[in-house]
């Protein structure tokens, strides 16, 4: 009773209580307040004149007056002459431990560090502005909340492991009807998969929707504006919803959905078996529809699915659109932009830009400043290449356009003896040498296809087939400064095994006609 705290409207009652001459030991026994607390305010309130018949209660900012305890002056301490400023410091946000260093340095402070700790606390509690929240209302049809929250660890029947899962948690803020699913990622990717799904689950589209800026899809969290990832802006246009970050670090303003992702951890997932992912979500599914659907939701007092069938949504597209990823990319100098360990051509002006890859299951589209330069169907096998020709700078395209084939079909247009160098060149079995049958075609170019079946011919006569002579041969002009290859004179009998004192028996002829003397 002697620590009880004596309310002023107390002291009425009991003052009260006086004027109609109740004896102290009667208020007493009311149990309202001590007898030397009776005591001291009858003694009070009769020098005051409060007893007398005519005499009202005073209110209780006049009874503060009197029976409210006067704090006393502090000590003086050390600390004393340094208060407004150390008040200053703690304001602005500064740690005692550094007001106390900064104390000492350069006020030559003798007190304790405690002294200056429970004063720094004593001005941030009395500065500190309270997180104060107001209830957010919401339309029929008009916003959705969505998040991701920690789920349990389990076991992935696509990838044979166990996984730690997350929830991923859509509710429609005006019914808190939702939709939930456990994943085993939060990438971009399944970030737009969950947000297909819950669309056709809903069979509609809520003209707005919060998030609470995910890093698959919010770049950069700002509080006024704030950089969304390219793939979900490009989603949410084709689909026809607005985006809506929530404030940085302010996740109360999106507390429909925050209250769903732990309603779901802990009434969904205790005391229940899951064999696996799948198997979970079948459950979740399950316990959407037939528990949380019909509860009586604890703000609305309704059953989330009765308000649901006044939802306006907006009808989903006729055609939902692919999942497309949206990723920065940069040409290299073959001509090719590496994504997922496959390699895509483009036009070779756009070696070195920044780039945009949009990916599909199906296809690959690479964007310029918002136009589409090329386009590929989507490899899967790591080191592959999709390479289009008309692509490729002027001369990488003439190397692969000018194939074996066509460097035959070229020379045999041109003569016999460029087919014939040609063919060498390509039949060579030690080195490859389609570049040089490709550069003899070329000097057709330069210097006239006549010219070259020329100085081919030279070059096969004189045993010199290499695209270097044959291009000496057509710089200095002397591919018609040799004899035309004529008939061998007739060689004598006596020359041939056939002499009259010369013995057959021991010329080979068959080396002889070899030889060309035959």
């Amino acid at each position: 009773m002697a620590n009880r705290k004596i309310f002023m409207s107390t002291y009425q009652t009991i003052i009260a209580y006086l004027k109609l001459d109740m004896s102290q030991r009667q208020i007493k026994q009311m149990n309202i307040a001590g007898r030397k607390k009776i005591s001291h305010v009858h003694k009070i309130a009769q020098e005051q004149g409060w007893l007398e018949a005519s005499a009202i209660i005073p209110s209780e900012s006049e009874l503060k007056v009197f029976f409210e305890k006067q704090k006393k002056n502090p000590p003086v301490t050390a600390l004393t002459p340094h208060k407004e400023m150390v008040g200053e410091w703690a304001k602005e946000g500064h740690q005692a431990s550094t007001i106390y260093v900064r104390l000492r340095r350069n006020f030559d402070y003798t007190g304790s560090y405690y002294s200056v700790q429970r004063y720094v606390k004593t001005v941030k509690k009395d500065h500190v502005v309270p997180d104060l929240t107001t209830p957010l209302h919401f339309e029929s049809g008009e916003a959705a909340q969505v998040d991701f929250g920690h789920g349990p660890k389990l076991l992935d029947t696509r990838t044979g492991k166990v996984e730690q899962t997350y929830y991923f948690v859509m509710t429609l803020c005006y019914s808190r009807h939702q939709y939930a699913e456990l994943v085993t990622h939060q990438d971009i990717e399944t970030w737009l998969n969950c947000h297909q799904k819950a669309f056709q689950f809903f069979n509609g589209v809520p003209r707005k929707v919060i998030i609470d800026n995910p890093k698959c899809a919010v770049i950069v969290a700002g509080y006024y504006e704030a950089e969304l990832n390219k793939s979900y802006e490009s989603y949410a246009k084709e689909v026809g919803f607005v985006i809506a970050p929530c404030p940085p670090r302010d996740p109360q303003k999106k507390g429909r959905v925050e209250s769903g992702v732990k309603y779901a951890k802990k009434s969904f997932q205790p005391l229940r078996d899951f064999k696996h992912v799948q198997d979970a979500n079948e459950q979740l599914k399950d316990w959407v529809m037939k528990d949380a659907g019909v509860r009586i939701h604890g703000s609305t007092y309704k059953k989330p699915l009765d308000l649901f069938e006044k939802e306006a949504l907006t009808p989903l597209p006729k055609t939902m659109p692919d999942i497309a990823i949206y990723s920065k990319v940069r040409g290299s100098r073959n001509c090719h932009v590496r994504f997922e360990k496959c390699n895509y051509s483009i036009p070779f002006q756009f070696y070195d830009k920044d780039l945009w890859l949009k990916k599909t299951q199906t296809s690959i589209k690479i964007y310029f400043e918002g136009d589409l330069i090329a386009h590929h169907p989507r490899l899967f096998q790591p080191g592959s290449y999709a390479t289009d020709q008309n692509h490729l700078e002027q001369k990488a395209k003439a190397y692969f356009e000018r194939t074996p084939e066509w460097c035959i079909t070229e020379a045999e247009r041109i003569g016999s003896s460029t087919s014939r160098v040609v063919e060498t060149f390509l039949t060579d079995p030690v080195q490859d040498l389609l570049r040089a049958a490709q550069g003899i075609i070329k000097l057709g170019d330069k210097f006239g296809e006549k010219r070259l079946e020329k100085a081919c011919l030279r070059a096969i006569h004189f045993n010199s087939v290499s695209y270097k002579s044959i291009l000496n041969i057509l710089k200095k002009g002397i591919e018609n400064d040799y004899v035309a290859e004529e008939s061998s004179q007739p060689i004598a009998p006596v020359y041939q095994g056939f002499g009259v004192y010369q013995r057959t028996d021991t010329i080979d002829l068959n080396l002889v006609r070899a030889s060309g003397h035959a």
